[in-house]
């Protein structure tokens, strides 16, 4: 196990929101993946009173090896979920809110009809506030375009060679498709993808996916540093210097993503408000 860097530590955050947000969470019965991925960025996006809400439940039919969120028999699909989110929305003004979920292989169409429903009732009881979805490799779009969130992100999270090791149950070409099929429905939609380094991919293999997701239309970018949950998750192969993070960070914006978040604790829904200026 390799040790931790200097810089490998969370920033500390007077966090006098953190029980506002617990107790809004647990009135509303609500998940995020702030708490169930181990957010290193949990303490300041609670501070700063948002939350990325989880839907569907809290576990997931794959089992990643990178990742924190719990696997196993799927959660019922909760039909009021949607207005609860909504009313948390509302409830913490949000100007800019993120949805995300586990992965639901069990439903026929990945839940994609419950996203839209989320999107939905946040656009009645919230319209004033923009809604990015970050979604699983669904291949029923069509009900999340036709709400037109701002954004539809989904994650690439590494690089191809990785796959196999990394996120046997996905696939590296169809995680691009699905970006893909968001423009080609309606190419207003933003699109976005997070990207994870420090799991034995090479710079060369870095660059290769940049283009892979500027050819898939893909907008925003994020880039962070992979660190393990536990022992017994995917290992760290390497810590990124914060220059490296910055280096990268320039290179992706001048080959032409609208917006890049590149740095040591960004996560895919890390501050994704900041990317509203080049939203229409």
């Amino acid at each position: 196990m390799l040790k931790k860097p200097e810089w490998i530590r969370v920033p500390y955050f007077d966090n006098k929101n953190s029980e506002y947000i617990s107790d809004l969470l647990k009135e509303q019965k609500l998940n995020t993946v702030c708490i169930e991925a181990a957010c290193p960025n949990k303490a300041e996006c609670f501070s700063k009173k948002t939350a990325t809400f989880m839907i569907l439940g809290k576990n997931c039919t794959r089992e990643c090896s990178f990742c924190n969120v719990s696997s196993g028999m799927p959660d019922s699909v909760d039909l009021k979920e949607p207005e609860r989110i909504a009313y948390a929305v509302q409830k913490l003004s949000l100007q800019y809110v993120v949805i995300t979920s586990v992965t639901r292989d069990d439903l026929p169409d990945g839940g994609a009809s419950h996203f839209a429903s989320v999107i939905s009732a946040i656009n009645k009881q919230a319209p004033e506030t923009r809604v990015e979805v970050l979604i699983p490799d669904l291949s029923s779009l069509e009900v999340i375009v036709d709400e037109s969130p701002a954004v539809i992100s989904h994650n690439i999270e590494t690089v191809r060679s990785l796959y196999k090791a990394v996120r046997p149950g996905a696939d590296y070409k169809r995680s691009l498709n699905v970006l893909k099929s968001v423009k080609n429905l309606n190419k207003n939609i933003y699109t976005k993808s997070g990207l994870m380094l420090g799991l034995g991919e090479t710079y060369d293999e870095i660059l290769k996916t940049f283009d892979d997701l500027l050819e898939a239309g893909c907008d925003f970018l994020t880039i962070g540093q992979y660190l393990s949950p536990s022992i017994n998750h995917y290992q760290v192969r390497e810590y990124i210097e914060p220059q490296t993070f910055k280096e990268l960070g320039d290179i992706a914006g001048k080959r032409g993503f609208l917006s890049v978040a590149s740095d040591t604790f960004v996560r895919s829904s890390y501050n994704a408000y900041e990317a509203l200026p080049h939203i229409r």
